[in-house]
């Protein structure tokens, strides 16, 4: 079984956020953040201030969190520059995975036609 740092590490690498930007929103090194997913006793806290930045509800995963929410609920302030980079670069891998499939379907059929 996962302890709490290795479920906030799986959890932030599936979120396509990096572990700088996370890093730097925290106000905490990247080595600090390694350190973190090694530590299985992460405060509810800062898995809750890591949730307001990735966007993820750990409550899912850590049911406890409900019962002891003490971080304000103030909206977090974000970063646009990395928010908006890191949806052009989801947008141009979705387009690249399109354009791959389009070309794989027209080849198909012009290879039906030669036939």
């Amino acid at each position: 079984m996962l302890h709490r740092g290795e479920i906030i590490e799986k959890i932030i690498r599936e979120s396509g956020y990096s572990i700088t930007t996370i890093a730097q929103k925290l106000g905490k090194s990247r080595r600090w953040m390694y350190l973190l997913f090694d530590n299985p006793n992460v405060s509810i806290d800062l898995i809750l201030q890591i949730g307001k930045i990735i966007y993820h509800d750990f409550s899912l995963e850590f049911p406890e969190i409900i019962k002891g929410q003490s971080v304000s609920n103030e909206p977090e302030v974000r970063d646009q520059k990395a928010d908006d980079h890191f949806w052009k670069e989801k947008y141009f891998t979705l387009l690249e995975e399109y354009n791959s499939l389009l070309k794989k379907e027209l080849d198909k059929k012009s290879e039906k036609k030669k036939k």
